[in-house]
């Protein structure tokens, strides 16, 4: 089995580190042909989100052609947002393009979500991790919305070893980033996440898992400056679901 990995800018720029613990994970389970092309750069996200169609339908046909070079039995994204981007926002984009909208749809076909991959394409839900702490769990817009993988993710967390599972009151409910929209709403953006951290807080967890990158990094910031300014009094560490999967493996 022939993977192409797609980790996204965050993973690329900021957190290698959760890219590392998805590679070693799906290694453990059997992938031992992952291939990251050298050509894999941004999706364009930002870029569509903030109404530039045109630039990013070149962004799409670069992001297109780096994952059709090889033949690859499955793509596996990392960030639910960057595989939402290239199976649901490029099309619209290349409607006048049906070159591009045949490879797009060949790849599509063959792209999955980290824990999409890993429960409904490996057939695993228990990948042999430990971790000894209390756990809620973030359900990203993309990944429930527009993806509709709202199970994966938590039945992966739930059959952790050493995990207490704590429920977060609306755990779908959206973060506050939305891309752009933190930048161009800053302060809508920032009392979402605030109320997000709120109930992050509420649960009494020690770490709180995510399985959309973007999201995480909103959410961490917003917890340490409410650390820093005293309206939390404790640490909550944020991680990534590959980082998790990767704990407490012999």
């Amino acid at each position: 089995m022939k993977l192409a990995f797609f980790p996204g800018c965050l993973v690329d720029m900021f957190y290698p580190e959760v890219g590392i613990a998805a590679v070693n994970v799906l290694e453990r389970l059997g992938c031992d042909d992952i291939d990251l092309p050298k050509e894999e750069i941004c999706c364009g996200q930002g870029l569509v989100n903030s109404g530039y169609a045109k630039e990013t339908a070149h962004v799409a046909r670069y992001v297109i052609d780096a994952y059709s070079k090889t033949d690859y039995d499955y793509i596996v994204s990392l960030t639910g947002s960057c595989m939402n981007a290239i199976v649901n926002d490029y099309p619209p984009l290349l409607a006048d393009d049906p070159v591009y909208l045949e490879k797009l749809e060949k790849l599509s076909k063959r792209m999955y979500e980290f824990t999409d991959f890993i429960v409904n394409v490996l057939g695993v839900t228990d990948v042999g991790a430990h971790l000894d702490a209390t756990v809620t769990y973030h359900a990203s817009c993309h990944m429930t919305r527009f993806l509709g993988l709202a199970e994966p993710p938590l039945q992966l967390l739930r059959a952790v070893d050493g995990i207490t599972y704590l429920e977060m009151e609306h755990r779908e409910r959206c973060c506050g980033f939305g891309g752009t929209f933190s930048v161009k709403q800053p302060e809508i953006s920032g009392e979402m996440v605030k109320e997000k951290c709120r109930t992050v807080i509420a649960t009494g967890a020690d770490v709180l898992v995510g399985a959309d990158l973007p999201c995480l990094m909103n959410i961490k910031g917003a917890l340490s400056r409410m650390r820093t300014e005293g309206e939390l009094d404790r640490d909550i560490e944020v991680l990534h679901i590959a980082q998790v999967l990767d704990m407490g493996v012999n």
